[in-house]
Formats: C-alpha cells, structure tokens, sequence
C-alpha cells in the first residue's frame, strides 16, 4: 500500500522562512538570499519526506506568502494597481500581499479571510471584467524541475480552478461561471506542460467541494473539468478534497475523468458513508485521508485500520493520505527539547506524521494487521490512562443551567446605564489592544526565560511599558486605553500559561499567514484558572489616568479554537471548562475597578462547521452560550468589548449579535467595510467599530482615508453606535508606522465628531 501527503509545512523547522522574508522586507538581503533560504527549506522537506518512504511527494506546496495568491500569478488574476508599480516580480507579488507605500505609489493589499475552518488566511484573489485568465507563471514547473534535479519525482500540488474561482472576489459584473473557458484552458495547458516535463501525477486541490454545493455549483465544476479532463497529456490527475465530505457531488466526481480522488477520512463525516452506499470505480485510486493533518495527537491505529478495511471492500486500489495539508501543524518534534517524554510520546508533528504513515504501510502490507509490533506498541500508547483530570471542574459545567447564560438588565437598558457613566463623545476611539511588540520587548522576555535577568528586573520593565503606553495613548488622544499587553507572548498561549490543564510546546510554530506564526497551546486536561492572569497589571494601567483602561481577555472560544484540542472529550466540554475560568477573571477585573472589558472572540467564526446542516448542534449551540457565560454576572454599567478577526461574518450576524456584548469591532479594512451592509440589514443592536485600517500591512493610512471609512460607516449605521480603531491589534507593526497611523485615526474622528454634532 502506497503513502502520501497533501502538501508539508513551508516555514522552515526553526522558521527560517520568516526571518528571512523580514529581512528582506527591511532591505537586510537580497531576493537571490531570501531564494536560496527558501531553496533550502524545500530541498530539506523533499529529502526528508523521501528518506521516509513516502511514495507520493508533493511539490509546489512550497509559498512565500500564500497558495492562493500564488495561483493568482500562475493564472494571470493580478489586478493592475499591483503590475502597474513597476517594481519586480517578487516584490509585485509581496505588495499584493502585504500592500506598498513607497516611491513607486501606495497601494492596499489584497483581502484576506480565514482558509475553510482552520486558522491560517489566504489572500482573496481579485478578478475583474478585464481580467484574461491564463497560464503565464512558472513556479510550479520550476519546482516540480528543481525536485526532479535533485533526484525526486513529486506529485505536483495546484489549487484547483473550481476552488480558486469559487473564492475570488469579483469587482466587476462577471461571475465565476464567465471564466469557466479561459480557467480550464490554463489548467489544460498546465498538464501539458506537467506532461512534457514527465509528471506522473498533478494533484489538484479542490477544498469548496466539501461545502454546500447549488446545482449551479456542481454544474460549474462538471463543466470545468470535462474541459479540463478532456486532453490529460498521459499525466494522471487527482482531484484532492479536505476538510469534510463531498456528499454533494460524489457520484459527479466518480463519473469523471480523474484518476484519483482524494477524500477526507478524519473531518469527513460521510466520506467512508459515500464509498458504502455508492461503490468506488474500479479505474480509480482512492487517496484515503486517514491521517490528521490539523491535529498533533498521535493517530489512533486501532481506528485507522477498521477504516482502510472498510473501505477495501469497495475500493481497488488506496493510498493512504493525511486528511489535509500538514502546514496546519508543527515542523518537528526534534526541537522539543524541554517537553516531557511522557507528554512527547503522545504528539506527531508533521515530520512524526510521516513516520505514522510508514509504519501504517507496514501494518496493511502484512498478513495480519494488528499482530504487528508497530500496530500493538500504538495500541498500547491509546490505553494508557490520561493525567490531568478534574472531576470539580466537570461537575460545575454539568451543573450549568439556561439562567447562568443571560446577563441583566437587557441590552436596552445596559446601554442607557453605559451611555450615562461613561459620556463618550461620538465616534470613541480606542485599539483592539496589543501594541507593538518591538525588538527590546521580546529581549526582555527571552532574557527573563534564560535566566539573565530577575522577575523583579523582568517586570519593573513591563511597568515602564505600560506607562510609556498608557502616557503616549493619552497624548495621541484616545478615548478608551489598553495596557499595551507587553506582558504577553500571544494572546493565547499567555492564557494558557495561568490554567490548569495546558501544556506548552518549546517549537511548535505554525504559520497564520504570510510570516505571521503561532504557537499553540495543547489542551492535555480539565480546564481550570489557576491564578489571575490579567488583573495585576490592567489595575497598575488603570492608575495612571482618568481615562477609561480596557481589560484585555481572550475568549473561551477563541482559546479552544488556537489551541490543539483534546480528542477524547468534546469541543462543547473544553470550551464551558474554559469560559469558567474566564468568567472568573472578569469578575475579578471588575472587582478591581476595570469598567470596561474586552474578551476577543477572534476565532469565533473560524470552526463554523463547512455545512450549515451542522452549524447549530455542532457549534453555535454551545459556542455563543459559552461566551455569554463568561460575562454573564457583571454589573449592568460594566461595558463588554469582544473583537472578530477576518472572515464571513454575513451568514451568522443574528448570532453574533445575540452574543450579547455591549460593543463588537471587526476586522474589515481589507474587505472594504462590506460588513457595513450585513450589518445595516439585520438592524445590528451592539454598538460597532468595523476596522478603519489593515494592521497587518506596515502603510500608514493617511487622515483622509480613515475618515473616507467613517463616512461610509455612518451611512449604514446610526453615529451613536459606532466606534472607530485600526482592525486588530498592533503587536506585529513597528512604533515608526503605529503612532501616525493613530495619530491620523484621532484626527479623523474629531473631525467626524465636529461634522456630526
């Protein structure tokens, strides 16, 4: 039985693709340096996936930035205002990416949103009435050459046509469907030229099928592929899906033209379902995704067997496949060198998910399965008893009942009470609460971690911190003030860090987007606050001035959905443990004198369910009362903040809303404030502050562009509900681009104030 993998992380095991693009951003090397660390870390992922036994080896997995971007370039679906700068190929594609203010003009970056339900962004491709999609990039030929060169044939990797026009924007009056012709003749050219070069396989992802598919929808991937498929030029395609089931178009997929289908075992919930009722063709190989690639425990062989056995009986021929790509997941457990044997033994990274895979071949290859050394030390492992347990902790959440989830008096009259105490002019301004995390900030964190400095050296640091913070938000002219969150390494795992039942990894870093990589916390037992995380240093801010110091807080949710899971209980379980514990440190804040409260709720739309059959019960049910709960006790003229980070927030609005926060901001620069409409429609009651502008491009936006979006806020929403800041937190910029985009962000506000009084 053969093995593959869908594509494998690109960062580098230390992240040697970040700090290389950061230099290169700064002018500290050239394109030629940054290329040749990006070379590197292919050259080393190839070696090491062949030195596994891997028989299908992906190649153009390898970004700079995005997959999806990429194939915008490959297929010519680069708006003018990027080509028009004149600048070089590389640092084109870079201002798509992260937007350019320079010599050369200033342009906004493309938008971006979260990628289907997991936590790393693509950027949205922009395709207008004059966009002439066609083949004109070479990187996955190059890559595909470059492999070959170095004694590897791979199985090269392109987003699909259907996906990549089901996720572009389209500015004009066209629509997906008026690109059909043009998008299959570039994926047509691009197996000819995979079949000159002597590829085996293509490998074409294509994720939306594993959404709510229209007739239209089906009829314009059958309709893209019997063009495409129509002249394979000898190479064998396989259409590749994840992150659910194809229930919808199954029978469609079987009917044509690919060699292999790709579908999802792990998240999947009707793929061994559809392979039961409806047969397999016998001319096709099943790449079975029986391998999690968004998950770090080690996999259950036990479980994996009885699906592959199941799924002989209707299939030929399989390959056994992780369930997505593994860039969801860490690099290697090889730089864990702090953590435990005992917790270690029990996480595959992604270079330990190889290994998986090559014991799983050898398991299937022999006459019995589970009479094999590998199948019964697995077995063994997922027998051993789980530490970490609390029975108080899971007896408070099932004793929860409907009243601990409603917060009086009503939104109504907390909003007069609110309205009364703090007599904010109109359009408040405040941030979403990181400030930059410069050079020195992290120096003085890792000296603290290595010991070079005392605790009382380390925090006398962060008090001078938040003091420069709170003085220069005070001569900025904010309304509301954060404490700079200086104190934090991420606005997860720091919470992670003051709860019982975490775990933390020393190298575990995965790539959000672009250059941007997280850490996640694992969640190895109950969930319980062990101290209090945030109270200390929001009451020391607070202090220091008359105005209002929000205390900053991650939500229950957010926390499950940035951390690695538990697989042995349920999502709805964790996510009551830790909204307990979170519901505790509110209360303390308030008992300490913080009137304002913000609990970020970035992730919150993240793990929406791909279905919308499975929204309610499998999330909405049990993810908003949880947030609710974490609030639910404090006083009336206490003013709730929550924060949403990019995504599609049109389609559960009423949701949203009925988290019952006082004050909701969203990130919204990179998508033209189109909330603003969803928002307008369904009579949105909290009070709002969609992002004015994109933090994570390093342009200041000039006074006139920020008060360009105010305008258009206050003709969707009344001005007594709007609030005005940038889209995220600051923590990624640098000082030099922070104080005069704030600096314009007050000024525009004033000038809306004195324009709407």
């Amino acid at each position: 039985m053969n093995t593959s993998i869908i594509g494998y992380p690109r960062i580098g095991n230390l992240r040697e693709l970040k700090f290389a693009s950061e230099k290169y951003f700064r002018g500290e090397i050239t394109a030629a340096e940054l290329e040749q660390t990006a070379k590197e870390i292919r050259l080393h992922n190839l070696n090491l996936q062949k030195n596994s036994g891997l028989d299908f080896i992906p190649s153009n997995d390898f970004s700079f930035y995005d997959g999806v971007l990429d194939t915008a370039f490959l297929l010519n679906a680069v708006p003018k205002r990027y080509t028009a700068l004149g600048l070089p190929s590389l640092d084109t594609y870079f201002a798509a990416a992260r937007g350019y203010q320079g010599k050369k003009g200033d342009v906004k970056a493309l938008a971006m949103k979260k990628w289907y339900n997991t936590n790393y962004h693509y950027m949205v491709p922009e395709i207008d009435d004059t966009t002439d999609i066609k083949l004109v990039g070479t990187k996955p030929f190059d890559l595909f050459s470059e492999a070959l060169e170095n004694g590897v044939k791979t199985k090269p990797v392109v987003i699909g046509a259907y996906t990549f026009l089901k996720l572009a924007r389209y500015t004009g009056t066209k629509a997906a469907a008026d690109f059909v012709d043009s998008a299959a003749a570039a994926y047509s050219e691009l197996l000819r030229r995979f079949g000159e070069l002597g590829a085996e396989w293509v490998q074409l992802d294509e994720p939306s099928l594993v959404k709510d598919m229209t007739t239209e929808d089906t009829a314009l991937f059958v309709s893209l592929y019997e063009k495409i498929l129509a002249n394979k030029y000898g190479v064998k395609v396989l259409l590749q899906t994840y992150f659910g089931d194809v229930r919808d178009c199954y029978n469609e997929i079987c009917e044509l033209n690919f060699d292999g289908i790709g579908l999802d075992l792990v998240e999947g919930k009707k793929s061994l379902e559809l392979v039961r009722a409806n047969g397999f063709p016998k001319d096709k190989v099943l790449f079975a995704g029986v391998v999690n690639g968004k998950n770090i425990w080690r996999n259950n062989y036990g479980h994996t067997t009885f699906a592959v056995l199941e799924l002989k009986k209707y299939v030929q021929s399989i390959v056994l496949n992780t369930s997505c790509s593994l860039i969801h997941v860490p690099c290697t457990l090889a730089n864990e060198t702090k953590l435990p044997e005992s917790y270690k033994k029990h996480f595959a990274y992604a270079e330990e998910k190889l290994g998986e895979l090559a014991e799983l071949k050898i398991i299937f290859d022999s006459e019995d399965p589970i009479e094999t050394k590998e199948y019964r030390l697995n077995a063994a492992l997922h027998s051993e008893p789980r530490s970490g347990g609390n029975p108080a902790v899971r007896e408070k959440v099932a004793q929860l009942t409907d009243s601990d989830f409603v917060r009086l008096p009503e939104f109504a009259e907390r909003e007069k009470i609110q309205k009364a105490r703090f007599d904010m002019p109109l359009f408040p301004t405040t941030t979403i609460g990181s400030f930059p995390q410069t050079a020195e900030v992290k120096a003085n964190r890792s000296a603290f971690r290595k010991g070079e400095i005392t605790e009382a050296e380390y925090e006398q640091f962060i008090k001078e911190k938040i003091a420069e913070c709170v003085a220069l938000q005070e001569e900025i002219g904010l309304d509301v003030l954060v404490h700079g969150e200086f104190e934090r390494n991420d606005m997860v795992e720091y919470f992670g860090e003051c709860l019982n039942g975490y775990i933390f990894t020393e190298k575990a870093w995965v790539q959000s987007y672009g250059t941007r990589c997280v850490k996640p916390p694992v969640v190895w037992g109950d969930i319980s606050r062990a101290k209090p995380m945030t109270v200390r240093w929001s009451k020391y801010a607070q202090s220091l001035t008359d105005k209002p110091m929000k205390g900053m807080l991650t939500g229950p949710v957010t926390i499950l959905n940035w951390s690695f899971p538990r697989e042995d209980i349920s999502l709805k379980e964790s996510a009551f443990q830790i909204a307990l514990a979170i519901r505790e440190e509110v209360l303390d804040l308030e008992a300490n004198g913080i009137s304002i409260i913000q609990v970020d709720e970035a992730a919150l739309r993240e793990k929406l369910p791909l279905r919308k059959s499975d929204w309610r019960e499998d999330y909405l049910d049990w993810a908003i009362p949880a947030f609710r709960y974490v609030h639910s006790g404090v006083r009336p003229e206490t003013q709730i903040h929550t924060h949403m980070c990019y995504s599609e927030f049109a389609d559960i609005i009423k949701d949203i809303d009925d988290m019952d926060a006082d004050v909701i901001t969203f990130e919204a620069s990179r998508s033209d404030l189109t909330i603003l409409d969803v928002l307008k429609e369904n009579n949105f009651r909290t009070e709002v502050g969609p992002g004015v502008y994109d933090i994570h491009s390093p342009r200041v936006p000039s006074k006139e562009e920020i008060k360009t979006a105010i305008n258009k806020m206050t003709e969707r929403i009344p001005v007594s509900k709007l609030w005005v800041n940038p889209d995220c937190g600051l923590k990624t910029r640098g000082n030099e681009e922070t104080v005069p985009s704030l600096k314009n962000l007050v000024a525009a506000a004033k000038e809306a104030r004195n324009e709407n009084s």
